[in-house]
This record gives structure tokens, sequence and C-alpha cells, in this order.
């Protein structure tokens, strides 16, 4: 059963190429972070921050596709952790069947935050148990 969590920090560094998120349970302790790269960090952080651009971005575009051919973004699952390389699923339904589509998990992410509600975000219980070392 996938853990619902949450966005807890961003981490933008201008003198690092890799950029971290943390995810942080949100009925419980457990956090984890993930490196994406700046472009999904930046998209991420001006949505968060809800600071307005001149013209829609990436993820907006994505996100405006799908609404226009009537479909709705569901969910965000982190499904998998490969040879330290995070899977996700971006969930969409259409016409009452429900569509899962790879993603990188900073681009699910950026589309759950450019939401509106936010999309919840879930992690497999395998991934947490990998990630944190748990038995």
């Amino acid at each position: 059963m996938p853990v619902q969590m949450e966005l807890s920090r961003i981490i933008i560094s201008e003198i690092n190429e890799q950029q971290v998120i943390y995810l942080r349970e949100i009925e419980g302790s457990r956090t984890f972070p993930i490196l994406i790269g700046i472009f999904e960090a930046t998209s991420i952080d001006r949505k968060v921050k809800r600071i307005p651009t001149q013209r829609p971005l990436t993820h907006d575009l994505l996100v405006s596709i799908v609404e226009q051919m009537g479909a709705e973004l569901q969910d965000v699952v982190i499904s998998e952790l490969r040879e330290h390389t995070y899977f996700a699923k971006l969930r969409i339904r259409h016409e009452g069947e429900l569509i899962e589509i790879d993603a990188r998990p900073s681009d699910a992410i950026a589309v759950a935050v450019t939401c509106d509600p936010q999309l919840p975000i879930y992690v497999s219980e395998e991934v947490l148990t990998d990630v944190l070392g748990e038995p």
C-alpha cells in the first residue's frame, strides 16, 4: 500500500548541478531526499511560492493539455528505486479509465504542485524500505 507524502523542503544550490527535494510522510515521521535537476527544482519552487510567470512553463502546459482533453490528473506514485534511480507514475483518469504514465519523480512532483488543488503524492512501501534501510 503506497504511503501518502508531501513536499517538505526544496534546496536549490547555484553551485551544484543536482538540487534536492525532501518528501515527508503525512501520517508519520519518515522523510527522504530525491536529487533533481535545476530546471525541475526551480519550477517546483516557483509553484510552491506562487511566483507568477508571464507564459505557461512546461509543467503548466502539460496540466493544461490533460485538462483540455477532458482528463483528470489524479495523483503521483513513486513506485520504484532501481540502481539509485527513482521511478514514478503520473496517474490520469480519462473516460473512467486509469492511465499510468512513466515519469521522472521530479517532473511528476512539478505537475503535482502545478495542479490546483495539488495532487496527492504517494511512495511505495518498498521504496521507503529501500531508501531508509528499514527491515
